[in-house]
C-alpha cells in the first residue's frame, strides 16, 4: 500500500475530480473545507421482487448546502478523517454547537478501504437520510424526531432555509445575519458565536 501522504493526495484529487468544491485551510493537504449538498431523495417503497426503489421522496435536507471541515490525521487512511459541519444543521446525530458528527463509520468502524469520496457520496448522505435518534448528539432533535416526524422535518427545512443556502458556505460561521432571529424563537440564546469553531 502507498504511504499515507501519497494516499491523502490521491484521495483529495479523487474528491476534486468528483466535482466537490474543496478549499484548503493551510498549505498542507491535511485540513480543508468541502461544500456538501444535502441528498435529494430517499426511497419510499422498495419493490421486493426487483430489489429496487419504486417511489422516491425528497429528503428534508434536499436543497441545503453545508461547508464541512475535514481534518486528515497523519496516518490517514489507517485512521478516519475528522469531519464537522461549519454552518448549522438540525440533526439528531450532529452537535448543533460544534458541528461534530456521530457516525459509526467515521468514529469506530472506519477501514483504510474507504476514502473521502465514500464520506461525501455514501456516509454523509445516509446520515442525513436515515438519522439515528437513539444515539443523539442533539437531544432536542432526536426527541422531536421520535415524537413528531412532521414537525422534525419542518424544523430541518427551516434550518436549511436559514443556514444552508449556497452563500452560507462562503460566509464566516459567525457572520450569519439570521442568528439573532433564531435565538428569539428558542430558549437557547447566545449560541451563535461558537458554531463551527470546535477543534475536530
Amino acid at each position: 500500500m502507498s504511504s499515507p501522504s501519497k494516499r491523502r493526495e490521491m484521495d483529495l484529487m479523487k474528491l476534486m475530480m468528483s466535482d466537490y468544491k474543496v478549499e484548503m485551510i493551510n498549505d498542507g493537504m491535511q485540513e480543508f473545507y468541502v461544500d456538501f449538498h444535502g441528498p435529494s431523495e430517499k426511497c419510499k417503497e422498495i419493490d421486493k421482487e426487483k430489489s429496487q426503489c419504486d417511489e422516491f421522496l425528497a429528503g428534508p435536507y434536499h436543497g441545503g448546502v453545508w461547508r464541512i471541515r475535514v481534518e486528515l490525521p497523519d496516518v490517514y487512511p489507517y485512521k478516519s478523517p475528522s469531519i464537522g459541519f461549519v454552518n448549522k444543521i438540525y440533526h439528531p446525530n450532529v452537535d448543533e454547537m460544534s458541528g461534530s458528527v456521530c457516525l459509526d463509520v467515521i468514529n469506530q468502524t472506519w477501514s483504510p478501504m474507504f476514502d473521502l469520496v465514500n464520506v461525501f457520496e455514501v456516509f454523509l448522505p445516509q446520515l442525513l437520510l436515515y438519522p439515528n435518534p437513539s444515539d443523539p448528539l442533539n437531544g432536542e432533535a432526536a426527541a422531536l424526531m421520535m415524537r413528531d416526524r412532521v414537525a422534525y422535518e419542518q424544523r430541518v427545512k427551516e434550518y436549511c432555509e436559514r443556514y444552508a443556502k449556497p452563500e452560507d458556505t462562503v460566509a464566516a460561521p459567525d457572520e450569519s445575519s439570521d442568528d439573532e432571529e433564531l435565538s428569539e424563537d428558542e430558549s437557547d440564546s447566545g449560541d451563535e458565536q461558537v458554531v463551527g469553531q470546535a477543534d475536530l
